[in-house]
């Protein structure tokens, strides 16, 4: 296994859940973990989907509140609620056409009742949440550190499709992160809670300064709040000591993506485009090769 963050163990007493992962063959965890991350796939492929049309709906149904208006959206609508449905014929989805990448591939990518054809991503999202939860699995190992990475992986991902769909990072998602790390350092599971508290700061100002810089330079904005918050929750994840490979990691691959997309003409010059999820991607990158990446590619 690769080298932990903490020297610390979080808590002092391993419990009974880590001291039976620990019994598992590492080859056994690592599978174990695959298939985990591709249950939790097609979940998230469920929040992808629904989460922002939550908040388009609470938000119109807060507005017509206040007017004193009908509601215009009155049914239950959450992560339950209505059972998943194909959206072109409303055919609801059995059990059996909700296997992770296997159904999918079963049907041949189309709807057992209409055939329409069923996006490529659905499988895509499923696929990447299994090798990123064997990837968490195999670089930590059996520990508290491998299950509060494997909710920072998924989570991520979520993140990054989401902003890539409607150029938002919901507080629902980059909130409880901020939090979840701070409360997780608090017995240093990943860095002193100095250092977390200090990158949590810091993640944020760093992001809202090169906010406001590029709004007084070209008077308009270059990033959302949603970005500044993201940051800040891998700040409390990973200490300040992690931001300078965040914010390089994140700009590169920033910067590469929108010159090949104006090259390829995918985009105008002055086409926003979501940075989410080039933030998501440094994360994932620091998560796994730690805080001292930078050095390993940059004498």
């Amino acid at each position: 296994m690769a080298f932990a963050w903490s020297t610390s163990p979080f808590p002092a007493g391993n419990g009974p859940l880590v001291d039976a992962l620990a019994a598992l063959p590492p080859a056994f965890l690592v599978s174990a973990a695959a298939l985990l991350g591709l249950v939790v796939g097609s979940f998230l492929n469920v929040v992808i989907h629904r989460l922002p049309r939550m908040m388009e709906r609470d938000e119109a149904n807060y507005i017509a509140e206040l007017r004193g208006d009908p509601l215009p959206y009155p049914a239950r609508y959450n992560l339950m609620v209505p059972r998943s449905a194909c959206p072109h014929c409303g055919h609801a989805i059995a059990p059996w056409e909700n296997v992770p990448v296997l159904s999918w591939l079963l049907l041949r990518g189309r709807c057992s009742a209409c055939k329409t054809p069923i996006r490529l991503r659905y499988p895509l999202v499923e696929l990447a949440c299994g090798v990123l939860s064997a990837l968490v699995a195999w670089r930590f190992g059996p520990g508290w550190q491998m299950l509060a990475a494997l909710l920072l992986v998924w989570s991520l991902l979520a993140l990054t499709m989401i902003d890539a769909d409607t150029q938002l990072l919901p507080d629902q998602i980059t909130l409880p992160l901020l939090w979840l790390g701070l409360l997780l350092n608090l017995g240093g599971l990943f860095v002193p809670l100095s250092d977390a508290v200090i990158g949590a700061a810091a993640g944020y100002l760093v992001l809202w300064a090169a906010y406001w810089l590029f709004r007084l330079v070209r008077g308009k904005e270059g990033m959302g709040f949603g970005d500044f918050k993201l940051m800040a929750a891998l700040g409390a994840w990973f200490g300040w000591q992690a931001l300078p490979a965040l914010v390089l990691l994140s700009s590169v691959a920033g910067v590469v993506f929108g010159l090949a997309s104006i090259a390829l003409r995918r985009q105008e010059r002055d086409t926003p485009f979501p940075f989410g999820p080039f933030i998501a991607l440094a994360g994932a990158v620091v998560l796994v090769f730690g805080p001292g990446v930078l050095p390993l590619w940059l004498p």
